[in-house]
């Protein structure tokens, strides 16, 4: 048991220092450009709507278009400015695609400061969400915790360090210019062998499941790296693509490069789960069957992999499907031939992820089982002879004394 404490304290300690040094080497590097507007954001609770004033446009045709100017009075609810009665804006209008829903009494917003409009100078930017996520998100922890007790706190503070590991080191390294192929793969590995330990401790099925996963990732990854040859990628998906080219014209983002560590940051999550569901149940079944050869525990692995397969292949493919499906609804209203979509770059990533997670995902289960079998079973012992000779013998006769 102390033993456990401690290598959990060391895994914690480790990882924590590790997040905090990369972000110090890559977070002093990062080149974004310079922001010269003076505009600011309140946070703010709408006390009363003040006024409302539509403006109608003659259009060519018979087209008429609309703009309503909205002033209410909030109340800012955070900052320096805490607690002060403000009177702003909102611009709804009929020229713009995105439109909010009109504001209430109640409402939490987000107010911009800087702008002359209407003789004042706060503007509606947007709702105030954060505060219903961080509800959610705390809701999601307390339920975690409930089921899982010690391992659902130890399952919180591994997604922690996954997300700093993230936002504080991996994005960082690729704004200061950094190898992304490089740091996207040591954050895969971080990131496995950090939440491995933490979740299971250090033991045989941790270390079956991190090369397995380790393995199912990269993997992902060089098959990523020859399609995007065979696939001619230019990463130009659309125009954020274009805007992360921009951001730094000395140093350009290698657009290539981000596909590769969408793909595997993507996929690893699912490989991950595959890997230790394999490790962990061959490690139950080889203490419950007390002697076990690897033969068995391999096929035992393959049996479970191919169970785990087909659901798991569909979670990856409905999270790309999920995640992009506004996007593939457009493109399939706006395209009248099924192979000119198919063939847009857009639309092959999505393709290319969902397959290549798919197979790094197929390839972390015959690899995870052969590892849990090696390290599970010991078929082969060796022992020193008088001479100092090693001799092989078979598990069976090394536990029952006679020759193998």
């Amino acid at each position: 048991m102390k033993r456990h404490i401690v290598i959990y304290l060391l895994t914690v300690i480790i990882s924590g220092s590790l997040i905090f040094l990369g972000s110090l080497v890559t977070i002093k590097n990062v080149v974004l450009p310079s922001m010269t507007n003076d505009i600011e954001t309140e946070r703010a609770e709408v006390i009363t709507v003040t006024g409302r004033e539509v403006i109608g446009y003659d259009m060519t045709g018979d087209d008429q278009m609309q703009q309503e100017i909205i002033t209410f009075r909030a109340k800012i609810i955070g900052g320096p400015n805490k607690g002060k009665i403000v009177t702003a804006i909102q611009d709804l209008n009929d020229f713009t695609a995105i439109k909010l829903k009109a504001v209430e009494p109640g409402d939490r917003v987000i107010l911009y400061y800087g702008f002359s409009v209407m003789d004042t100078a706060y503007v509606l930017g947007d709702y105030l969400r954060t505060d219903a996520l961080i509800i959610l998100c705390l809701f999601f922890f307390l339920l975690i915790i409930l089921f899982g007790r010690r391992k659902g706190i130890n399952t919180i503070v591994s997604l922690v360090f996954t997300c700093l590991a993230v936002f504080l080191v991996f994005i960082p390294s690729i704004f200061a210019g950094y190898n992304i192929y490089r740091w996207s793969i040591v954050t895969c590995i971080f990131i496995i062998i950090m939440t491995l330990l933490i979740i299971n401790g250090a033991n045989r099925k941790t270390l079956a499941a991190i090369l397995g996963c380790s393995g199912g990732v990269l993997v992902a990854g060089l098959l990523t790296i020859i399609m995007s040859g065979v696939l001619a990628l230019s990463g130009y998906l659309d125009n954020e693509s274009v805007y992360l080219v921009y951001l730094n014209n000395d140093n350009p983002i290698d657009l290539k490069a981000i596909i590769f560590a969408a793909i595997i940051i993507g996929a690893m999550g699912a490989i991950m789960d595959v890997a230790m569901s394999i490790a962990s149940s061959l490690q139950e079944i080889n203490e419950q069957a007390k002697i076990s050869s690897f033969s068995s525990l391999f096929r035992s692995g393959l049996t479970i992999g191919r169970d785990i397969m087909g659901t798991m292949a569909n979670t990856l493919i409905l999270a790309y499907i999920g995640s992009s499906l506004s996007v593939v609804l457009v493109l399939i209203a706006y395209n009248t031939s099924l192979m000119g979509l198919l063939n847009r770059e857009m639309i092959a990533v999505e393709i290319l992820q969902a397959l290549v997670g798919s197979i790094g995902l197929l390839s972390a289960i015959p690899l995870t089982a052969f590892i849990s079998g090696v390290l599970y079973t010991n078929d082969i012992v060796f022992t020193v002879t008088p001479g100092g000779s090693e001799k092989k013998r078979d598990r069976a006769s090394h536990e029952t004394g006679g020759e193998g």
